[in-house]
C-alpha cells in the first residue's frame, strides 16, 4: 500500500541527500519524491510517497524524526489530505491529428505549451490515475517523452503542518 509522508526539514545543502540516504541504507524504495521551500524560505517541504506496510512506514518515519536537520514528519491519512502531481507529455502527431490531440486535452483538462509542425507538448495537473488515463489516451498517438514530477500534499481543512504546537 502506498503512503504519503510530509516532512518539513531545514533549508540547508545536504538535505535531501540525508534523507535519501536514509532510504537507501534501510532498503526502503521512494515511489515519490518532491521538495520545495515553504512560506519560511529557510524551511523546506519534502511531500514522500512509499510503498510497504504499516510497519515499514513506521519505521521510515521513526527514521527520519531522528535525522538533525528534520523538523517534523506526518504521515498522511488517507482521504485527509489532497494530491497531484505534474506531467508533461510530448506526443507525436501530424498537424492534421492536432485537433484530434487538442480535443484529448480539453477533455483530461490538460494544456498544450508547445506547439511544433510534428509534435504537441502538453502540460497536466492530476492524481497518478488521472495521469495514467491521459496518457493512455494519448498513447495511439504516438508518445514521444514524458516528465513526471513527484506527489505534492496538502492535508484538507485547516489543519497544517507546523514546527510544533505551539506555532
Amino acid at each position: 500500500m502506498k503512503h504519503t509522508l510530509s516532512v518539513l526539514v531545514e533549508n540547508q545543502p545536504g538535505v535531501l541527500s540525508r534523507v535519501a540516504g536514509l532510504f537507501s541504507r534501510r532498503g526502503f524504495n521512494i515511489d515519490s519524491l518532491a521538495v520545495g521551500t515553504t512560506q519560511n524560505p529557510k524551511i523546506s517541504r519534502m511531500t514522500i510517497v512509499v510503498d510497504g506496510d504499516e510497519y515499514i512506514v513506521e519505521q521510515v518515519e521513526k527514521q527520519l524524526n531522528k535525522l538533525i536537520p528534520v523538523i517534523k514528519v506526518k504521515v498522511l491519512e488517507p482521504g485527509s489530505f489532497v494530491s497531484c502531481e505534474l506531467t508533461l507529455v510530448k506526443v507525436a502527431c501530424k498537424s492534421r491529428q492536432h485537433a484530434e490531440v487538442l480535443n484529448v486535452a480539453r477533455l483530461m483538462g490538460a494544456e498544450i505549451i508547445d506547439v511544433a509542425p510534428s509534435s504537441l507538448t502538453l502540460r497536466f495537473s492530476g492524481d497518478e490515475e488521472q495521469s495514467r488515463t491521459l496518457l493512455g489516451l494519448l498513447t495511439p498517438y504516438g508518445i514521444r517523452e514524458v516528465v513526471r514530477a513527484g506527489s505534492l500534499a496538502i492535508e484538507k481543512g485547516s489543519d497544517m503542518l507546523k514546527k510544533n504546537n505551539k506555532e
